[in-house]
């Protein structure tokens, strides 16, 4: 294995999931694929990594070096593939306040959601790094979720620790190629992306949330 590269697999699957990147108060809409921010907010719960905190801080440093790819999993049912459906939930919130300090005894928000789906991703970039996550992912100190809390994994996050990309890939797709699924992976210039997500995380911090732009492409699979 290099010791400079290596690739870490986590397979996300649940009866919801839900992977926002351009939504916040009354509507919280959901992307189709996992996001960057979602997957490093992941890895600093398990790593036990406080928000706003110096070690959340140096975590999210090390993931601007990464490299993502998310891979979109059919799921079957007695042979009969399932159908992504996306969801939306009428959510109220009790006792919030007003922008004036005043107390709102009820606030109205819509919440979107992924039912049936399941996906792998890929993590790509500096050896210890990436096995100081995939130690933290094998225990975690705090609970994951599949981009929010009523968003419970349905079997282990954590898929490996390798040391090449086809062999992260092999447990994930098997024999499959990974160009038959739909994938989205970071575009290695601005030219080569077809779409920029704020998804790149650089504090959590609730005061001080900052993100910076993700030159992506999506390639659409077959199966």
């Amino acid at each position: 294995m290099s010791t400079e590269t290596a690739w870490l697999a986590m397979r996300l699957e649940g009866p919801l999931q839900s992977w926002g990147f351009d939504s916040q108060y009354n509507r919280r809409s959901t992307g189709l694929m996992p996001t960057m921010s979602a997957i490093a907010g992941m890895c600093c719960a398990a790593l036990g990594a406080d928000r706003g905190s110096a070690e959340e801080g140096q975590i999210l440093a090390e993931f601007t070096d990464l490299k993502m790819t998310a891979i979109a999993i059919p799921r079957y049912v007695r042979g009969k593939q399932l159908e992504v459906r996306r969801l939306q939930d009428y959510h109220t919130v009790m006792n919030t306040r007003k922008a004036d300090g005043s107390p709102k005894p009820c606030h109205i928000t819509h919440r979107q959601y992924l039912n049936d789906a399941a996906f792998g991703v890929l993590l790509e970039g500096n050896h210890p790094f990436l096995r100081r996550l995939a130690e933290g992912l094998r225990d975690p100190k705090w609970g994951l979720w599949l981009g929010r809390k009523t968003c419970i994994p349905a079997s282990p996050i954590l898929v490996g620790f390798f040391g090449t990309r086809e062999e992260a890939l092999k447990p994930l797709l098997g024999d499959i190629p990974l160009e038959r699924f739909t994938h989205q992976e970071d575009a290695e210039s601005f030219s080569a992306g077809r779409d920029s997500l704020p998804d790149r995380p650089i504090s959590f911090l609730a005061s001080r949330r900052i993100f910076s732009p993700r030159r992506i492409k999506t390639e659409q699979g077959t199966t």
